[in-house]
């Protein structure tokens, strides 16, 4: 789960870590009232869990109160990569001498987690570490001694940091490790770590992602409302209990059990297609799931085609079979559809889709991923 800059630096904040004091804005008006307690020149970040906002227009800066109202009316309702921005993040403007990228990360090969240092900040890392991985330095973490202070010093005059940077380092690092730790993070990162001319080391920029297997234990993420996903497919999918992964292709894939559906994507491909989606209804699943399920799907305007494969065991085959006519019905789908059911009512399911039209019913998941492809071409 990705948290929102303002979320990620609030819970920096708690363990020492400097950063701007912020506030969080929904209107033009409650920017310009946030500029004009701030003071001085402010910068306006749109608060949306995707990358690039600069460059799609969602950062400016401020130099009075109401050019800041004036930059919030165009950052608010701004679409950056299909996400809406509702809300922004005014921050004090920060004289930058220097900028850094700071980061702890899970190293699964290594089996640590690591610290990832480079003076070339304000870029993405995984730009540095392909054009000049000279710029970057690694330190491995010893789980039952954590980070230590001069693993920090070292790494800092490793990546080549000013002296100002090396001395503010251990509250840094020792403050993100602490955070990264304590709310079970996979990733955590300062990207840029500034320098300003005032010898200042502040993070101007934050990003948590934390182990969603972990967010039982976190009750506080939720109570913050973060967890939305960058997707607008996905976070529709969150917010309706189903698992949807968004894909490139153009045909959608309903199924029941992760690793069916999985097969079904491959049987796809293998038939010259390409997935649109990886959409898991679970165990037991009811019509109203397998509709909202086909809505889901359909929402995506590259699917040219969707392919329903069910194994039924706890999943009835005769529910799944109304789910599809009630879409069939409801949803008015345009698109071709194939259905193959096995298991559990198979015959009363089949049944069912025999007085339907539009659907085409397949035996097998072989035959249903040839007959999608064949009709999405």
């Amino acid at each position: 789960m990705k948290l929102q800059e303002y979320q990620a630096k609030d819970i920096l904040r708690e363990y020492g870590v400097p950063v701007p004091r912020g506030t969080v804005c929904e209107t033009p008006a409650e920017v310009r009232a946030a500029a004009e307690s701030q003071g001085g020149t402010v910068v306006i970040k749109a608060q949306v869990l995707v990358g690039g906002r600069g460059k799609a227009g969602g950062v400016k800066v401020g130099k009075s109160p109401d050019e800041a109202a004036e930059l919030a009316a165009r950052i608010l309702g701004m679409d950056i990569k299909g996400l809406t921005v509702d809300h922004v993040l005014v921050e004090p403007a920060l004289d930058i001498v220097d900028e850094i990228y700071v980061g702890i990360v899970t190293d699964r090969k290594a089996r640590r987690n690591a610290v990832i240092i480079s003076a070339a900040g304000g870029i993405d890392i995984e730009q540095v570490a392909e054009e000049t991985p000279e710029k970057i330095t690694k330190v491995w973490i010893d789980p039952e001694q954590g980070l230590r202070d001069f693993q920090i010093r070292q790494a800092g005059y490793g990546a080549g940091l000013r002296k100002e940077a090396i001395a503010a380092l251990p509250k840094v690092l020792g403050g993100l490790y602490r955070a990264y730790i304590d709310k079970d993070a996979g990733l955590a990162e300062i990207n840029p770590l500034v320098v300003t001319a005032a010898g200042d080391v502040v993070a101007a920029d934050a990003k948590m992602v934390i182990d969603d297997n972990a967010l039982f234990r976190h009750p506080e993420l939720e109570q913050m409302g973060a967890g939305a996903a960058e997707d607008p497919l996905e976070a529709e999918a969150q917010r309706l209990g189903i698992n949807y992964v968004h894909l490139s292709g153009e045909v959608g894939i309903v199924g029941n059990g992760a690793g069916l559906v999985m097969t079904a994507l491959d049987e796809v491909k293998a038939a010259g297609g390409s997935p649109a989606n990886f959409l898991d209804i679970g165990g037991g699943a009811k019509a109203g799931m397998v509709l909202n399920s086909l809505r889901l799907v359909l929402q995506d305007p590259s699917v040219r085609g969707v392919m329903v494969n069910i194994f039924g065991g706890i999943t009835r085959c005769d529910e799944v079979a109304t789910g599809v006519v009630n879409a069939q019905r409801e949803l008015g789908i345009s698109v071709p559809l194939v259905v193959r059911l096995t298991g559990t009512n198979e015959d009363e399911g089949r049944a069912i889709l025999a007085g339907a039209a539009g659907i085409t019913p397949a035996a097998t998941m072989h035959e249903a991923a040839e007959a999608i492809v064949l009709a999405t071409r």
